[in-house]
């Protein structure tokens, strides 16, 4: 693997914060995939109120002295935990972004303004320290609840129960927290959800003064070429190289795909559940989410049979300001995989001028963005599926009757 040390190594504290239902856990899965790709180590630091709030604390049970109480703790436990990431940062040899699940200021949204000035007074902190000092950037996702009511549901956080009013009033109490941060960024809902995500990262990466071409761009979208072969390693430019494992699950509805992704280098992994659903209006979303290497290794329980699990090494390079990712599938697999490369990357060129901005060291045989049987969840099939199976193409349609041999 081809790599360099950066001049000078960078640390960035990003908080990523908003209301009840926003994509902030699918937004922070997207951006560590999204840095790591590039060779950076990432860092998330976990939302202290929900470590809390999963052990068993429930604020109606709080008497109001015991609610105030919390919140004191509750800062202090989040400070603690940044700390200990913010450490691990600096004494880490690659460029590391740290991305705060919520930050310091969000506790102020909960609490009344006296009772927070008592706070920062106990502790001898300031606003300036622990907001404008404390964090580089500041990115607030709005919640769903505003302006996207048809996509929130409080199904998938055991801890959310807001309804939509709360969760209008919740979302503008923490926006109004950070207001003041001299990076301060919302990110609404005037785009679908996944225009949103590639919002998020495109935000993060323009404070960073990280060029992505048109990767980001909001009618930038996913293509999808076959590769003849693999050349020599030394025809790339600058790589990183990553081995992926992926397996799916069992699911209830024919209309959902659910799967696992394990993918790390050199003995080192991280971990994820990607959830994609036909939604309203016939979208659709996926869902990220970060997991544990015990809860990755509980959810394999729920593999599908019918799946082989899909082995392949990734190779993530730049090109002309354009970022490909090169997957070469390994065995054991379906030999309708075996031999094959899929190069992919986000844009917003079509045609020849397309087709000229490829990478010229890849023997680049045809497109096949629109072909399900490129999708990974075909490619990943025992037996060649119904005619009425879920399966979604590189451009986020999903195909079930029209299955190309290649």
């Amino acid at each position: 693997m081809q790599n360099s040390e950066p001049k000078e190594k960078i640390v960035y504290k990003l908080v990523l914060t908003g209301g009840p239902c926003a994509g902030k856990t699918t937004g922070q899965t997207r951006l560590s995939t999204f840095f790591e790709n590039l060779g950076w180590k990432v860092y998330r630091v976990p939302e202290a109120a929900t470590l809390l709030f999963s052990g068993g604390v429930r604020f109606p049970d709080l008497t109001a002295e015991e609610a105030i109480r919390f919140q004191h703790d509750l800062l202090r436990v989040m400070m603690a935990l940044e700390e200990c990431y913010f450490s691990l940062a600096e004494s880490c040899k690659q460029n590391c972004l740290v991305i705060c699940d919520r930050g310091t200021m969000d506790a102020s949204a909960f609490i009344v303004p006296d009772e927070w000035d008592k706070i920062l007074k106990k502790y001898g902190w300031n606003p300036v320290d622990i907001r404008d000092n404390r964090y580089h950037h500041v990115l607030h996702v709005m919640s769903a609840a505003n302006g996207a009511e048809a996509f929130y549901n409080v199904l998938d956080n055991v801890t959310r129960t807001e309804g939509l009013e709360l969760a209008r009033e919740v979302d503008r109490r923490t926006a109004q927290a950070w207001v003041g941060h001299p990076y301060f960024d919302v990110i609404d809902n005037s785009t679908d959800f996944s225009t949103k995500l590639s919002r998020i990262i495109d935000c993060v990466c323009r404070r960073m003064g990280i060029n992505t071409g048109d990767r980001l761009a909001q009618d930038s979208r996913k293509r999808k070429f076959l590769v003849g072969h693999l050349p020599s390693d030394s025809v790339f430019p600058l790589y990183q190289d990553f081995d992926v494992i992926h397996d799916y699950l069992l699911t209830a509805n024919p209309k959902t795909q659910v799967r696992l992704r394990k993918r790390g280098q050199n003995g080192t992994w991280t971990y994820s559940h990607t959830q994609r659903n036909k939604e309203v209006n016939d979208q659709v979303i996926e869902l990220k989410r970060q997991l544990s290497h015990r809860d990755y290794v509980n959810m394999l329980a729920q593999r599908d049979d019918f799946h082989y699990t899909v082995y392949k090494l990734r190779r993530c390079f730049l090109w002309q300001n354009m970022y490909f990712q090169m997957d070469i599938y390994k065995q054991p697999c379906h030999p309708r995989c075996e031999g094959l490369i899929l190069l992919e990357t986000y844009t917003t060129l079509t045609g020849e001028e397309l087709n000229k901005s490829l990478p010229p060291f890849l023997d680049i045989k045809r497109e096949v963005t629109q072909e399900a049987t490129f999708s990974m969840f075909y490619l990943s099939l025992k037996e060649d599926p119904k005619p009425n199976k879920f399966i979604i193409t590189s451009n986020g349609s999903y195909g079930n009757d029209k299955f190309k041999a290649h």
